[in-house]
């Protein structure tokens, strides 16, 4: 290496002390995917390069359960896709049955309005799911909606929502089912194929562990016959093109981020060696469970209703007279960094993330850090 400061210097900026992140995204690498992106890059439009593509949407439908669908990777974030599944796929004018249990549910909200879209909206209260019946009611109010949009995981609030279920409804209806699986893919269970998904997009630096950058989706077939009735779906979301490129030269329309690809390649492939998904998912579930049984050893409430928590960040009340982002600014001085409250919450709440790269010994320190920084403001935990 002709300049080793180079290095060095960028290190300073960015990580001027050591940080164990628990944040809400990016997260913490696994050491396999950073190890992977150092490769050095080639053409996307080369043998190599399509069969990395090829490779790693087989093995992410494979992870989805996704066989009647097709896996799409774009360089974005995860809104791209939701912008997308609006332009693409709801006729002009058209109505949308959004469902908001927190600030992700109103960012969809505003996909629909910004792309000339009606959003019908059924917003429940912050820390509670939507129920079935609740969905079912409003989609015989509003026959005329063509798609339901549902957040899988909500992180402000720290609450999954029952996707089978809820899915199960709106298409006993004939509607699109589009989800928000930004926080859910790769932590909560997916089977795209048996739940009769219409479109589920992601994105790349929360609970697969790779760098931002990448944005995937899963996309069935009626999804882009809707798309060939659409005018004006735009040019760098344009289902059907993307679609296109990926059949006919297994790579993207535009330039694609080679590197988060390889390290999404990577997380898949650690996947498989952990023992498949079944055992993947398994340890997010226990480190999830991990998590919040600590937070309520300290004497703690967490938002979420019970039954409906989050496998990928816990959101926890801030002790009796604490406001703001206290919790936060305390822990990172002691080289951990959590996540502030989010949204209408911001200044009652703090956010546990638990994805990514995440050990033992990480949560141990973690909780020994929260206990040290509620005793140091006046706060004191029942162990």
């Amino acid at each position: 290496m002709k300049y080793p400061d180079v290095v060095k210097e960028i290190e300073n900026i960015l990580w001027p002390k050591p940080l164990k992140l628990f944040t809400a995204g990016p997260v913490a690498c696994f050491p396999e995917v950073l190890e992977v992106m150092k490769i050095q890059m080639l053409s996307h439009r080369s043998a190599e390069y399509r069969a990395l593509h090829r490779d790693t949407t087989e093995r992410l439908s494979k992870f989805l359960e996704a066989e009647k669908s097709t896996v799409l990777l774009i360089p974005s974030s995860g809104t791209g896709f939701m912008e997308a599944s609006i332009r693409n796929a709801i006729s002009p004018r058209g109505k949308v049955l959004v469902t908001i249990i927190g600030e992700f549910g109103h960012r969809y909200k505003e996909a629909v309005e910004r792309n000339g879209r009606i959003p019908i909206v059924l917003e429940k209260p912050l820390g509670k799911p939507v129920l079935p019946e609740e969905l079912d009611d409003a989609l015989k109010k509003n026959p005329d909606v063509e798609a339901v949009t549902i957040t899988y995981n909500e992180t402000s609030t720290g609450v999954l929502n029952p996707l089978r279920e809820l899915a199960k409804v709106a298409k006993e209806r004939d509607k699109l089912v589009f989800v928000d699986a930004v926080s859910a893919m790769g932590a909560a269970d997916i089977k795209v194929d048996d739940w009769k998904l219409d479109l589920v997009f992601a994105s790349s630096q929360k609970a697969f562990g790779v760098p931002p950058g990448l944005a995937m989706a899963v996309v069935n077939d009626e999804v882009f016959e809707r798309a060939k009735k659409i005018p004006e779906r735009g040019l760098y979301f344009d289902l059907l093109e993307i679609k296109q490129f990926l059949l006919e030269q297994w790579s993207t329309p535009t330039t694609p981020p080679i590197p988060q690809i390889a390290g999404l390649n990577a997380a898949l492939r650690i996947v498989e060696k952990m023992g498949g998904k079944e055992a993947w998912l398994k340890m997010y579930t226990e480190r999830a469970e991990k998590i919040r049984r600590g937070v309520l050893e300290l004497g703690l409430q967490l938002f979420a209703e019970p039954g409906y928590y989050s496998p990928t960040i816990t959101v926890v009340y801030n002790p009796p007279g604490v406001k703001g982002p206290v919790i936060y600014e305390e822990m990172r001085k002691r080289g951990i960094e959590i996540a502030r409250g989010y949204g209408k919450v911001k200044d009652v709440t703090f956010r546990i993330g638990h994805m990514g790269y995440i050990t033992d010994e990480d949560i141990e320190l973690l909780f020994n850090t929260l206990r040290e920084v509620l005793v140091s403001i006046g706060y004191k935990p029942l162990k």
